[in-house]
């Protein structure tokens, strides 16, 4: 009985144990086996031979040294490494290699060179001489590479050729960043391609979507495009482009510059926006505004938010403000083009000799001829001249003549209440050297204008005559030609005010005096 007991007693012990046990796996191994785990994954692992005609160890040189001869295959984690002849430091878990390297990594990944270092610690590579790398359609030459296998990224500082469907791209420094297709280069960077040559400063190339992207000066020139910028991005295989930063496009029919730009080199077509200007040298024009859209073939814009056309000058540049300014091509009926540009909704001109306003107004490049619609008005020295709708006639950049139709008026003003005025059904007004010189009135002339004696005034002269030819010095009426019919009588001054001309209107608040003013509302 005795011994019955003691085994009861055992077994109670025992079973104790097992629990107190059981609680220290639960507990204590929280604190205990995370350790274990990170000292075994910090553990590299170990380069394997896989393959050597010729083995050699020396343990009175080297220990660690293993000499490697022919046909030698090695592998590490998931690269294969191939080379003639190779030291292998088995401790050290270091190869170099010498002869025909070829590292393969992966399906796509084949690096070449005359020697190679790896360390299978840091998983890094050194490669060097005649080396090339390829990855499915890219190919990167250059002297001396650095391949972080792990990270998959390739380095080179002493210049690379890297050639990626039509592209061939140099630079100084790079870096290759294999699993995202992407480039980056510094330093003397350039891209060669059948179509433009593009230089930067900096660029970071996706050799998957071959689409570049570039900080710092940069340039692309080509026989159809130019474009200039220091921040952007170009679809080398679509020929889309979006640039900003000191911005500037030339596709060999407009410049174009702006904060922001686009362009479609394929289409032709672009945008811009924020102090974008549109430079047609063959005319000498520009056009400036916050935002336009273009095309090249056929060429025409629509600038918008403060657009200005400008009409270039050595000796009196002319500049056009309204809400919107566009500019289409067409042809005549021979077939010949030519530009007709429209701007509408509050103009106003500004030039020294000429200013203007109305609603909206046409320019036509195969005559030269302004035509102005809805109220309009022209200021040509002291002369302010109003009709229905106008055209003024240009040549050589100047003004030669102008026509008003429809309730034509001419007012002067000789002092603060007294003003000359000319009226008729139409009027042809003659220019010489931008400077109104002849007036012709076709149809029920009216004419008032004051005498002076000095600077004072002698009379007033009052005529009517079907037509009429007046001569203009300076804005001031000096002879007067009528026919048909003419009456007319010449009086002492009258009172100030009292003489004022059917249709008579004084719009001076509303000329542009300077430049600024074209803005006025």
């Amino acid at each position: 009985m005795a011994e019955i007991k003691l085994l009861k007693s055992h077994i109670s012990l025992s079973a104790l144990e097992h629990i107190l046990y059981v609680l220290l796996l639960i507990f204590i191994p929280v604190k205990l086996y995370p350790q274990v785990a990170a000292s075994s994954k910090n553990e590299a692992k170990k380069i394997e031979i896989l393959n050597a005609d010729v083995w050699l160890i020396n343990d009175k040189i080297d220990k660690d040294l293993n000499r490697l001869l022919g046909n030698i295959k090695i592998k590490h984690n998931d690269v294969l490494m191939y080379c003639d002849s190779a030291y292998y430091y088995k401790n050290k878990n270091q190869v170099r290699a010498f002869s025909k390297v070829h590292i393969v990594q992966g399906d796509t990944l084949n690096l070449y060179g005359n020697y190679l270092f790896y360390d299978g610690t840091t998983e890094n590579a050194f490669v060097k001489g005649n080396v090339e790398l390829i990855d499915k359609e890219t190919h990167l030459y250059t002297d001396s590479i650095n391949y972080d296998v792990s990270n998959r990224i390739a380095r080179y500082n002493d210049r690379g050729r890297i050639t990626n469907a039509k592209n061939t791209l140099t630079s100084i420094i790079g870096v290759f960043y294999v699993s995202q297709n992407l480039f980056h280069f510094k330093d003397s960077v350039k891209i060669v391609n059948p179509d433009y040559v593009m230089t930067a400063d900096t660029m970071d190339y996706n050799t998957a979507s071959e689409i570049a992207y570039f900080h710092g000066p940069t340039e692309l020139n080509g026989d159809s495009l130019y474009l200039y910028c220091e921040r952007g991005w170009y679809d080398t295989k679509k020929e889309v482009t979006s640039i900003w930063k000191n911005a500037m496009i030339d596709n060999r029919q407009q410049i174009v510059h702006g904060d922001s730009l686009f362009f479609n080199d394929s289409t032709g077509y672009g945008e811009s926006f924020r102090n974008v200007v549109i430079e047609d040298t063959t005319n000498n024009m520009a056009v400036e505004g916050n935002y336009a859209w273009y095309y090249k073939q056929p060429e025409k814009f629509m600038v918008t938010n403060r657009a200005v056309f400008i009409q270039i000058s050595n000796q009196d540049s002319l500049f056009l403000h309204a809400d919107t300014i566009s500019s289409i091509t067409v042809s005549d009926t021979s077939g010949k083009e030519f530009r007709l540009m429209r701007a509408y909704y509050g103009c106003r001109v500004f030039s020294k000799t000429l200013q203007a306003k109305c609603d909206s107004l046409s320019y036509s490049f195969q005559d030269s001829v302004i035509r102005l619609y809805r109220i309009p008005v022209i200021w040509s020295d002291e002369d302010q001249l109003t009709s229905d709708s106008m055209a003024v006639f240009t040549k050589n950049r100047q003004t030669d003549h102008l026509e008003l139709y429809n309730n034509a008026f001419i007012v002067s003003q000789v002092d603060t209440a007294r003003f000359d005025q000319i009226k008729g059904r139409s009027l042809t007004g003659h220019f010489k050297n931008n400077e109104l010189f002849k007036i012709d009135i076709k149809g029920n002339g009216e004419v008032l204008y004051y005498l002076l004696d000095g600077e004072n005034v002698a009379g007033v002269d009052q005529s009517k005559c079907a037509n009429m030819e007046i001569i203009v010095d300076k804005g001031k009426v000096t002879e007067i030609y009528e026919y048909e019919n003419p009456e007319g009588v010449i009086d002492p001054p009258l009172p100030l005010n009292s003489v004022r001309l059917e249709g008579y209107k004084w719009f001076d608040h509303l000329r542009p005096k300077k430049k600024a003013d074209i803005f006025n509302k």
